[in-house]
């Protein structure tokens, strides 16, 4: 049996070259070796696979059935290793590979998607990935090694305790949806205090902490409850058709449909706080894809007085 062990990866390079020129003189000029010493590799390799790979010719060499076999193998090996190497060398500009982005859900309105449109134009070759998700199980999926960047939140539970390399991102303010008939509708901002006897629309399980009860918790009063949905872009439906108002993070703005009044709240403090994180040793592209993430500017469709 041949010992496939002795095909490494140099010597496989000396005899492609001396098939394609077929003569070793000729490869041993081109590749910088004595003709001696190349004919020794050649013969080593010959031990090695069991018999010869080449005629010796008057003038030259050719492959024996043997050796043209093992050089369609050889061609193979060496076009793949070239391609591995070019694809190494992509990845390590920034160029190539796989970009694996997570992200929670509001974020993925308009704050990734803007920055992952400017990063495909800059960087066509990356094939990018998206996972959407609630930060801390984004923070383990990082961790694990199954995400490169995590666009994250402070919201509710704080920073991950586990040591996370995190860039700030922005601060994320509270908004309130109001229908375009409501008393309040032409005010420029909003006191939360001024909603305490509204019906809040909450897409939260009862139970869960929400931006909405820590916020007229602020407040000094505990929300009235109203309807609840499964989906977060669902209580825009039900503040349309009067049934409620509901707060909106200044980063989902985008989504909300015409026929609803955003306004800011007065003397309220930024909701959350938004962070990239990263993996200790990050990706090229990752900490491009940070910088664009970071060149955000919140654009609201806050309805005009």
């Amino acid at each position: 049996m041949p010992d496939t062990n002795a095909f490494d990866t140099g010597t496989l390079r000396l005899f492609d070259e001396v098939a394609r020129s077929g003569s070793i003189t000729a490869a041993a000029e081109l590749l910088g070796y004595t003709q001696s010493a190349l004919s020794r590799r050649i013969a080593a390799l010959e031990r090695a696979a069991g018999g010869p790979l080449f005629e010796r010719l008057p003038r030259g060499v050719r492959l024996t059935p043997a050796g043209a076999a093992l050089h369609r193998h050889a061609v193979a090996v060496l076009d793949r290793l070239g391609r591995a190497g070019d694809e190494l060398a992509a990845i390590h500009r920034g160029e190539g590979g796989q970009l694996r982005v997570g992200a929670f859900a509001t974020a993925n309105v308009a704050l990734v998607p803007h920055a992952l449109r400017r990063f495909a134009a800059r960087r066509p070759g990356v094939e990018l990935r998206l996972t959407e998700g609630l930060s801390a199980p984004l923070v383990e999926r990082l961790h694990a090694g199954a995400l490169d960047v995590a666009v994250i939140s402070d919201y509710p539970a704080g920073l991950p305790a586990e040591e996370t390399r995190t860039v700030p991102l922005l601060a994320d303010r509270l908004l309130v949806a109001l229908p375009a008939g409501h008393r309040l509708a032409a005010e420029p901002d909003v006191d939360l205090r001024d909603l305490a006897e509204e019906t809040w629309i909450e897409a939260a399980p009862r139970g869960q902490p929400t931006l909405l009860l820590r916020a007229c918790a602020a407040a000094g009063f505990t929300p009235r409850g109203g309807l609840r949905v499964a989906e977060w872009s669902g209580k825009f439906g039900f503040v349309a058709a009067g049934l409620g108002v509901t707060l909106v993070p200044e980063l989902a703005a985008g989504a909300v449909p015409a026929g609803l009044v955003l306004k800011p709240l007065r003397g309220t403090e930024p909701a959350r706080k938004v962070y990239a994180a990263l993996p200790d040793t990050p990706l090229p592209a990752a900490l491009e894809l940070v910088e664009m993430l970071g060149q955000w500017e919140m654009c609201t469709a806050i309805t005009p007085t």
